[in-house]
C-alpha cells in the first residue's frame, strides 16, 4: 500500500449539548502541521463540492469585505450583499473555487449547503453581519450544514444535524481518491 503524505482527519467534536459538530483537519502526516500552498487549496477545492453531496452551497464572508468584492469583481465570480457586513458567493463555478480559496486561505469565512442557502437566507445573513460565524449557531439546523473555515490553520468545524464523521468521510473519498490524502477518524 502506498504511502501517503497528507491526511484528512475527521472527528466528532463536543462543542455542547445543543450543538452537533464535526471537526476536519487538514495536515501533513509527518510532521502534524496543517497543510499548505496549492496541495491544500486543491485538496479543499475538491471537499467542498463533495461534502455539499449535491446540495446548493454559499461561501460568506464578514470581514475584509473590500478585498473579497475586489477580488470577485476582477475574477468575475458572482456575488451578493443584502446584508450590511455579510458578502455571499452562490456556489462557485468548479474553475473559480482554488483562486478563491488561495488567496483567501488566510481569513476565516463560512460555507453552507441546503436549499435555503439557494434562497438567500436575510435573517442569517443580517446575524452574520452583527455576530460573525456564531450566527451558524442557531441557524444550523435550517441547512444541510453550516462549517466554520480557517483553511490557513488547515481546519473546517461543520455544524450538521445529519453530517457525522462516517458521512462526511464517505462524502469526500471519492472526490479525494486522486490526492495524496489518507483519510482518518483519529481516537
Amino acid at each position: 500500500m502506498e504511502r501517503k503524505p497528507y491526511a484528512l482527519e475527521v472527528e466528532a467534536m463536543d462543542l455542547g449539548a445543543d450543538l452537533k459538530a464535526a471537526g476536519l483537519e487538514l495536515i501533513d502526516k509527518e510532521s502534524r502541521e496543517p497543510l499548505g500552498g496549492e496541495a491544500a487549496t486543491q485538496i479543499w477545492a475538491a471537499l467542498f463540492p463533495a461534502l455539499a453531496g449535491g446540495e446548493f452551497f454559499t461561501l460568506d464572508f464578514f470581514s475584509h469585505l473590500e478585498r473579497v468584492r475586489e477580488f470577485c469583481r476582477v475574477h468575475g465570480i458572482a456575488f451578493r450583499e443584502e446584508a450590511a457586513r455579510c458578502l455571499v458567493i452562490p456556489q462557485p463555478l468548479p474553475e473559480q473555487l482554488p483562486a478563491l480559496l488561495a488567496r483567501f486561505a488566510g481569513e476565516t469565512f463560512g460555507m453552507r449547503a441546503g436549499a435555503v442557502a439557494r434562497a438567500g437566507d436575510r435573517a442569517l445573513e443580517d446575524d452574520l453581519s452583527r455576530r460573525g460565524l456564531d450566527a451558524y449557531q442557531a441557524a444550523y439546523s435550517r441547512y444541510a450544514f453550516c462549517a466554520v473555515c480557517d483553511l490557513a490553520d488547515g481546519w473546517m468545524t461543520v455544524l450538521s444535524e445529519t453530517l457525522w464523521p462516517s458521512e462526511i468521510l464517505r462524502r469526500v473519498r471519492p472526490a479525494l481518491a486522486s490526492f495524496e490524502v489518507e483519510l482518518a477518524r483519529p481516537n
